[in-house]
């Protein structure tokens, strides 16, 4: 166990208001260049502490985000040991003061990889194993095995509000994937055009579109997708992600729910897409709208945000007419996701290790949201902020700037984010997404102000164009 002189660190050279943060620094500088290795256990926060001089506290958040940002894990009594060396990325140039070399990636849709419950995996993981009979061990159901679409069935209806028992669930490989199932079946069954959000996700319209299916922009608003404009697009089907709307974050109000599901019912199908659903901080949860209307709705979900995207899991709640037609597709796709992957998140959901995960990982992004929201009150007062009651990422609107030249800005500043207009089918007010689900608070605080800075830049050189005009 390393002594008290442990990296030959010494607090005197710590700021005065930012000693956590010098200490965060230092211990990630070692595991970069190698002084700490993977498995190398850090010494106790208490012997650090008296080593340094300086509150046991200091040493606890220093750690703490460490282990946020998956470079180290806390192991209780035995202490806290390195998780992980980053990998040196190859660096063909020289850093310049245009592009800083540590980038920071504000883009929504990150999760956070480093909350990945490990240890509860790994328990059920040896479970499944143990009792597993090899029979199973063979193709399974292409609809995935019976044991996790029971427990997915209980579990939507217990915190979604989703009317469905195993035999409408169908598993697959992420929402993409429900999403290209879906768009294969309605093809097949006549449907040509389908109405999605505008803004909406740039990589869902893509999807749809790869599979024959012409989308049609409906405009959002504060209430969620326009529903008299839907039903003038003439669509028979129409894709929204209606409990946190991706990118505005709005979430779609009740006159709208029920003016929706009054179009659904004219033999027409919604595809709800259950985008970022359990992770809110400020509101109550909104139910799914396949509760209201399962005979019309193809409801959609994965673990991609809450678990990890590596896994390849997700679900369609699918209405009867169209669960064998899904059933097939998925069968011809891939036969089916592997059976002991299933197996294992069904022992995750029926054990209680799921809800508890998301609970303490909502606790985590709460903290990340409102490091976000402080700092952007900082360096960014004028912004008005949307998304801010739930979800991974937040919306800022600057009136009047050029979003995409500010998100290059960003870039040269070293903070990657997504201007809104890319998410656009139609023009409409500028905007940057900036998700906040896979950084640390201290890198988002960071992030933010580099942001004010480029946007400053941007502004004065617009001015200054247009005075030259």
């Amino acid at each position: 166990m390393p002594g008290v002189d442990f990296l030959q660190l010494n607090a005197a050279d710590a700021p005065p208001s930012g000693i956590a943060t010098w200490l965060t620094d230092a211990l990630r500088a070692a595991i970069g260049d190698g002084r700490l290795t993977t498995g190398d256990r850090l010494p106790p926060s208490r012997g650090m502490a008296a080593g340094l001089g300086v509150s046991r506290g200091v040493v606890v958040e220093a750690y703490q985000r460490l282990v946020d940002e998956g470079l180290a894990v806390a192991e209780g009594a035995r202490g806290t040991r390195v998780a992980a060396v980053p990998r040196q990325v190859p660096v063909t140039a020289p850093p310049t003061a245009e592009r800083p070399s540590d980038r920071v990636d504000l883009s929504p849709g990150l999760p956070d990889l480093s909350a990945f419950p490990r240890a509860a995996w790994l328990r059920c993981t040896r479970a499944v194993l143990a009792e597993v009979p090899a029979a199973e061990l063979g193709y399974g159901d292409p609809q995935g095995h019976p044991r996790l679409r029971a427990e997915l069935a209980r579990w939507l209806s217990r915190s979604r509000g989703v009317r469905a028992a195993a035999e409408d669930v169908v598993v697959v490989a992420g929402v993409a994937q429900a999403l290209a199932l879906t768009a294969q079946v309605l093809v097949d069954r006549g449907h040509r055009d389908i109405a999605v959000e505008d803004p909406g996700s740039q990589g869902t319209r893509e999807e749809l579109e790869r599979w024959g299916l012409r989308t049609r922009p409906v405009p959002v608003d504060g209430d969620g997708m326009d529903v008299d404009a839907l039903a003038a697009t003439g669509a028979s089907a129409a894709l929204l992600t209606p409990a946190h709307q991706f990118p505005t974050g709005v979430v779609l109000s009740p006159e709208r729910r029920r003016a929706l599901v009054g179009w659904a019912e004219l033999d027409r199908f919604v595809v709800e897409d259950d985008y970022d659903a359990e992770h809110r901080y400020d509101r109550a949860p909104v139910p799914a709208l396949q509760g209201l209307v399962p005979d019309q709705v193809v409801y959609a979900g994965s673990v991609s945000k809450t678990l990890a995207p590596g896994l390849r899991l997700g679900w369609v709640v699918a209405p009867a007419t169209l669960c064998a037609a899904l059933t097939r597709a998925k069968y011809m796709a891939d036969l089916g996701n592997p059976v002991l992957d299933q197996l294992v998140f069904a022992r995750f959901l029926a054990s209680g290790e799921f809800e508890r995960h998301v609970r303490r990982v909502r606790i985590r992004q709460r903290a990340r949201r409102d490091a976000m929201l402080g700092a952007l009150r900082e360096h960014l007062p004028h912004a008005q902020v949307l998304g801010v009651a739930a979800g991974l990422h937040l919306l800022v609107t600057l009136p009047g700037s050029d979003d995409v030249a500010l998100a290059a800005e960003a870039d040269a500043a070293g903070v990657l984010v997504h201007p809104l207009s890319t998410h656009r089918i139609t023009p409409g007010p500028p905007g940057l997404v900036l998700g906040y689900a896979a950084q640390a608070p201290d890198r988002i605080r960071e992030a933010i102000a580099r942001l004010g800075t480029a946007v400053g830049s941007a502004s004065r050189s617009a001015g200054h164009r247009a005075r030259r005009g």
